[in-house]
């Protein structure tokens, strides 16, 4: 006979089956970010479903994957899974990264749908692309410097360009933006170059709203220079207000690379909406001439940091607070209304205080039906005409006269 296992009893069994995400990725603890993410999107390249359909062991193996580089890519949840394994993350808030160029029409009207009602939806480079790029078959175009170029891409596709700089302008620092007038989704990507000749995804960074514009940067100044993954806000704002506002800074985190050496290097602008083409512009710039805008950015970046720690803080405080005058105000609306209580029992027993019966009070209601109806039949003896026989017999004049008349002689 078989046996049947409770909800939790499966849930336990499969959290058992759980593999350590650092032995998925193949990866040690000391692994720096760009390295876990190098190795996931190796592993996400082989297993995708588009490239192994039909295949369950392959499907299992990309969620594998992809669950374990949620946890590892996340600073707070890689900490907590270091402290206390599995059971300090909640794998119901693991966000998956869509990848649109695998999804039906349906699908992806969906995810648009749930996008523009403000859900969060995490997309990813399409597999085609980064497959196209491993294998070294991208079109790849020369981007000179201070020079925008202005072009469309096609939805879940990409543009390439190589940029070329010296060892005076790698060591100025290096910048390269992308702006989108009509305020489309786009990836900034950055890829290092393979000894086969081919391209891995080094650097990704989404498109944000500034403005009038959708824009994205890469800052490449020889100091730490930091994201801002607005993702992670925009998760935190849909569940509470107040998570939102101290969640705000989380997601700024130090970017992987800080300066680039003298050498061509490889960016590409991948276009992120759901349906449309992105019109964008691309542009790289040497750093020599923006010496105070380092220094003014550095300080920033300084002070954001700052605040960040002084959220953290400002949070516990802030929560205790909350907490005593949800207390009190909880209070508050016990009190009052013990208090009416009291003061309608006290009047009950006012009112008791009395030798005289109860007396019956007809509703104003029926006063007004009786006064009516006696000011109907006063106004209607009023308006009442005598008849015929109350009226007084009055002689009539002519038959006077006539008896007069008749006593003259003729």
């Amino acid at each position: 006979m078989p046996v049947h296992r409770s909800k939790s009893e499966k849930y336990d069994a499969a959290k058992q089956l759980r593999r350590d995400p650092y032995e998925v990725l193949s990866v040690s603890r000391n692994s720096t970010d760009q390295e876990i993410k190098s190795a996931y999107r190796k592993m996400a390249l082989k297993y995708h479903p588009d490239k192994n359909a039909n295949d369950p062991k392959a499907a299992d193996m990309f969620k594998e994957a992809t669950f374990s580089y949620n946890i590892l890519s996340d600073p707070d949840k890689r900490r907590q899974y270091d402290t206390a394994g599995f059971e300090a993350v909640e794998s119901e808030s693991q966000e998956l990264e869509l990848d649109l160029s695998s999804l039906g029409a349906v699908n992806t009207m969906f995810a648009a749908l749930f996008s523009k009602l403000g859900v969060p939806i995490k997309t990813t480079v399409s597999a085609t692309v980064l497959e196209e790029a491993l294998n070294g078959v991208v079109v790849i175009r020369q981007l000179p410097l201070g020079q925008p170029v202005f072009r469309k891409v096609e939805k879940q596709c990409a543009h390439f360009y190589s940029v070329r700089i010296t060892e005076e302008e790698a060591k100025a620092g290096f910048v390269c933006r992308v702006q989108s007038s009509d305020k489309s989704k786009f990836k900034l990507l950055y890829f290092d170059q393979e000894e086969n000749g081919g391209l891995s995804l080094a650097l990704q960074e989404d498109s944000a709203k500034i403005g009038k514009f959708t824009s994205a940067g890469m800052y490449f100044l020889g100091f730490p220079v930091y994201r801002l993954d607005q993702t992670i806000n925009s998760i935190a704002a849909a569940k509470d207000p107040d998570t939102s506002f101290f969640k705000k800074l989380d997601g700024f985190q130090p970017c992987e690379i800080t300066e680039l050496k003298a050498g061509t290097h490889v960016f590409a602008v991948y276009g992120d909406n759901f349906f449309k083409s992105v019109s964008y512009s691309i542009e790289v710039l040497c750093a020599a001439p923006f010496t105070q805008e380092k220094e003014n950015l550095r300080a920033v970046e300084t002070q954001i940091l700052s605040k960040r720690v002084e959220l953290s803080k400002f949070e516990t405080e802030y929560r205790e607070v909350l907490a005593q005058f949800t207390e009190m105000t909880s209070r508050y609306a016990q009190e009052m209304q013990a208090i009416d209580e009291l003061l309608k029992e006290r009047n009950e027993i006012h009112a008791s205080y009395t030798a005289a019966p109860p007396m019956k009070r007809s509703s104003s209601r029926s006063k007004n039906r009786s006064a009516s109806k006696d000011d109907k039949d006063d106004g209607q003896v009023r308006d009442k005409k005598p008849t015929t026989r109350d009226r007084p017999k009055k002689k009539k004049w002519f038959n006077i006269h006539l008896k007069v008349d008749k006593r003259k002689p003729c």
